[in-house]
């Protein structure tokens, strides 16, 4: 993002915020705390009366006749807690030490009539809450305020006890003002405490929080991802030459490329990976816009041409489906490029005669099928006739012919009956009318071929002519190629990038 590490900002805060939450909620104010929570604050006249009716002007809290007529009467009950971290001792609260009490519940708009200590936690704690320790009941009567003052009670975390008052209203009408707490701890905090039942505003807010940071971490993240190549964008045209195999991977790649940069068009012009050189040889000094994609290294003749590895590409004898062969070795491969088996019947199949498709000279797939399966000591070939002339005339021996490209070749295995050839591995998976073979029992995969199981197998590679400059089309989408998305298109295709072979040193021309 222009040079500014978002990313690890949004990260550190993302961590520093929840960490000093949780900091100053129960290490700095959160350690020492005292809770209360009014658990029930009812109004019970309707009920004595509609039980009793008349029966409340006639009680009297004392028999002297002197206490005034019991109207208006409320029940509440008030849980008192330790919600922190640590225990609560006597002289933790902030009141003079000459003082019992420690801590205030105020009832506006009520006086007290009655009250009890309810649900001890810990019956020691009954000690510090008989009569005689300060707690009591009393009135404020200039702000008619009812007030029970409770005394410094020791309690050890999560401890807890209950006081239930009888209330008589003094002032007001409908629903009466909340209970309300009031004490201070030395180091702490007193404040009420909620019902577990559902989550905290303050727990909300941090939930909030840390979902806007992610929500703003992926919208960065996808926009870095985009930036990340298209920070080599360039305009301008790139013509890519060359192999016919390894044209759909690239178009691929072009097409990802385009997503992020626009501004550089492509041109494609695959016809075979030695015209390719040569049209980079003749055109390409002192032209960045032009690169030629090969199956396997440049031959000779070349000297100007320099190469960038790019992937391991896997290839695969094909065969027309008819012929009922799922596997060959790389023996039987060489005696029917040679003519020397010349019907299937030969090797388990039908009655059915041998139609031999191969790449034309200076295929890439053609060097890479001499290279690593029939070998430099296979005698020469049968003279190479049409394939088209094949399928009309239908000849009772073998038949040799020859195809431009890869689409020539999966097109022609496909519709000649008896018909074997040889292709990129992913564009063989994907064509119709055509069976994958195995080669000496093997499956074209990596492993197969790191392990020297798997033979027939090539380095795909970029030909520029000289050096390119560093914001040269070309030299950004090799850039792309070997980094980021450009490595995804290639495994895609069934492709490893060289740079994430256990040797590397196997893409060296």
């Amino acid at each position: 993002m222009n040079g500014f590490p978002l990313e690890i900002v949004l990260a550190v805060i993302g961590i520093a915020v929840p960490i000093m939450a949780f900091v100053w909620e129960f290490v700095l104010v959160g350690r020492k705390r005292l809770g209360y929570r009014v658990q029930m604050d009812t109004p019970v006249t309707g009920e004595i009366e509609s039980v009793f009716p008349g029966v409340l002007p006639q009680l009297r809290p004392e028999g002297d006749g002197a206490a005034p007529d019991l109207q208006d009467l409320s029940v509440v009950l008030v849980r008192i807690e330790n919600s922190g971290l640590t225990d609560v001792d006597s002289t933790d609260y902030a009141s003079p030490d000459s003082d019992r009490v420690g801590m205030h519940i105020h009832f506006p708009h009520r006086r007290v009539i009655g009250m009890a200590v309810t649900e001890l936690s810990d019956d020691a704690m009954g000690d510090s809450l008989k009569p005689g320790t300060g707690i009591g009941g009393r009135e404020d009567a200039q702000h008619r305020v009812g007030i029970i003052d409770l005394p410094k009670v020791p309690m050890d975390r999560g401890d807890h006890y209950k006081i239930l008052a009888i209330l008589q209203r003094t002032a007001g009408a409908g629903d009466y003002p909340p209970p309300v707490v009031r004490a201070k701890l030395k180091g702490g905090r007193v404040s009420e405490t909620r019902s577990r039942i559902g989550a905290s505003p303050k727990l909300l807010a941090l939930i909030g929080f840390l979902v806007a940071v992610i929500a703003v971490q992926f919208v960065v993240g996808l926009d870095d991802s985009g930036r990340k190549d298209a920070a080599d964008c360039v305009s301008g045209k790139l013509t890519l030459v060359g192999s016919t195999a390894f044209e759909p991977t690239i178009r691929e790649a072009a097409a990802a490329y385009t997503k992020n940069c626009s501004a550089l068009a492509f041109d494609f012009e695959f016809d075979s990976s030695d015209r390719g050189l040569s049209r980079v040889d003749e055109q390409g000094k002192n032209e960045p816009g032009l690169l030629a994609i090969t199956d396997g290294p440049k031959g000779v003749g070349y000297p100007t041409l320099l190469p960038r590895p790019l992937a391991l590409s896997l290839f695969t004898m094909i065969v027309d489906p008819a012929v009922g062969v799922h596997d060959l070795t790389t023996q039987q491969i060489r005696d029917i490029y040679a003519g020397r088996i010349d019907n299937w019947q030969l090797l388990g199949g039908p009655d059915l005669p041998v139609r031999v498709v191969n790449r034309m000279l200076g295929s890439g797939s053609r060097e890479a099928f001499r290279r690593h399966v029939v070998g430099d000591d296979q005698p020469p070939a049968p003279a190479a006739t049409s394939c088209r002339t094949i399928a009309a005339t239908k000849p009772p021996g073998p038949a040799f012919c020859e195809v431009p490209v890869t689409n020539d070749m999966l097109r022609t295995v496909a519709d000649l009956p008896g018909s074997i050839g040889y292709s990129e591995f992913s564009d063989a998976a994907k064509a119709t009318g055509v069976k994958p073979v195995t080669v000496d029992g093997h499956t074209p995969t990596r492993e197969q071929v790191l392990a020297h199981a798997y033979p027939f197998w090539s380095v795909e590679y970029a030909y520029s002519n000289g050096e390119l400059p560093a914001d040269s089309p070309a030299a950004t989408f090799l850039r792309f190629l070997t980094g980021g998305t450009g490595k995804d298109v290639l495994r895609s295709r069934g492709n490893t990038p060289c740079g994430e072979l256990p040797n590397p040193t196997t893409c060296s021309p």
